[in-house]
């Protein structure tokens, strides 16, 4: 028998061998030829012999690999030409097939859940100490995640499925920019304020692509220029946030008055992006039908209003715990901001993977990917949060 890349290479009628599934000396060795359809219908598989075609079998269970199809249909010609199964032994086997592989699917699924639930968590209680310890240990962890966040992107920029339409950045200044991403919010929290040195780093990333060897492309700019953005400058909100809304706590509110605002603030955004993202895949899994947009494919308009409802839930009574904002518009307000900065942020990563052709980002983290899989919807967020705060709520919201 053919193998089966020669099939999906060559697309022409395959010989093959009546006797391979016997061996008995009764049987004479005859050669018929199969005619298979182009691999790319993939719900469509018809066997094509003598002249007549007929369906092989439609499954209940969705679209089946096309390997198998293959392996199945030859199976089941021979067995007709050989006379020696009946049709609903061979629809048994594939039947049973498919339930063996229906359970090996659930058991790979399960491991997968399982250690995306212990890594998350692994990672999440650390992340929630930095939050709270603020200063010079949020930000600096905050700057460690920028470089190695960066690093990815640029990698991405550079991905076969990427550069095939466009000239990437130089490696010497990919790794320059993530220097500079990982520096922006040490210097935002020791002065306050990076736009001059954003330009100035902007400026010189620009003189170094054009004279460069060779033809400069304005892609390489481009893709230069959104990565100072994406991957630090949008991330330095955050410290921003967290350690520039110092406002001392009001104790008639309640509360520890050693925090601060920022903190409030920080800890609300960071539970709202969870509650984004958990609640949108519980209702996805439950209740998705309409896809959200061809960007990510999994992604419903179910689970993404799952996700918005139960942001706007967590933030109102965590608000109404730390009694941070006071009215229930403020709160819901800040719950729709948050939402909207997290779904934003994903899907914008799931853009730059679909076009880099891959799946994760990186492998860093196991079970999550790389670094910009988990922060991806924390990218925008702060920079909306921040500047909802700033300029919407009046004394910061109290």
């Amino acid at each position: 028998m053919a193998s089966f890349g020669k099939v999906c290479t060559y697309n022409k009628p395959v010989p093959v061998l009546t006797t391979s599934l016997c061996k008995c000396s009764c049987r004479v060795s005859t050669k018929k030829t199969l005619n298979l359809p182009p691999f790319s219908d993939y719900s469509s598989l018809r066997l094509v012999r003598d002249a007549k075609t007929e369906p092989l079998f439609r499954s209940r269970l969705g679209r089946i690999p096309v390997k198998r199809r293959f392996l199945t249909a030859v199976t089941r010609a021979e067995s007709n030409q050989l006379g020696g199964d009946t049709s609903e032994g061979v629809d048994k086997r594939i039947h049973d097939l498919q339930n063996v592989e229906e359970e090996e699917d659930n058991q790979k699924k399960a491991s997968q859940l399982k250690k995306r639930v212990i890594f998350g968590v692994a990672i999440g209680l650390p992340v929630g100490g930095v939050v709270l310890a603020g200063g010079w240990v949020f930000t600096l962890a905050l700057a460690a995640s920028v470089f190695i966040g960066s690093r990815e992107y640029f990698e991405l920029v550079r991905s076969r499925g990427i550069a095939k339409g466009m000239t990437p950045p130089p490696r010497y200044v990919s790794r320059f920019c993530s220097v500079i991403c990982a520096l922006m919010p040490i210097l935002t929290l020791y002065y306050g304020n990076i736009d001059i040195w954003v330009t100035c780093a902007a400026f010189v990333v620009a003189m170094a692509l054009l004279v460069q060897r060779g033809n400069p492309r304005f892609s390489q700019l481009s893709s230069t220029m959104f990565g100072l953005f994406y991957c630090g400058y949008l991330p330095c909100f955050w410290v921003k946030l967290r350690c520039g809304i110092a406002r001392t706590w009001p104790i008639f509110l309640g509360g520890p008055p050693q925090w601060t605002v920022g903190l409030v603030a920080t800890l609300i955004s960071f539970s709202g992006v969870i509650a984004t993202d958990t609640f949108a895949f519980l209702g996805g899994k439950a209740f998705g039908r309409t896809p959200l947009t061809s960007i990510s494919p999994k992604k419903t308009w179910e689970g993404t209003f799952a996700g918005l409802v139960g942001c706007i839930v967590i933030t109102i009574l965590l608000s109404k715990s730390l009694s941070w904002p006071q009215s229930l518009f403020s709160s819901i307000a800040f719950g729709f901001i948050n939402f909207f900065g997290s779904v934003f942020g994903d899907l914008t990563e799931s853009m730059i993977k679909r076009d880099a052709g891959v799946k994760d980002s990186g492998s860093l983290i196991p079970g999550h990917g790389g670094i910009l899989d988990r922060v991806d919807s924390y990218i925008f967020t702060g920079a909306l949060a921040y500047s909802f705060i700033k300029t919407s709520l009046r004394l910061y919201g109290v």
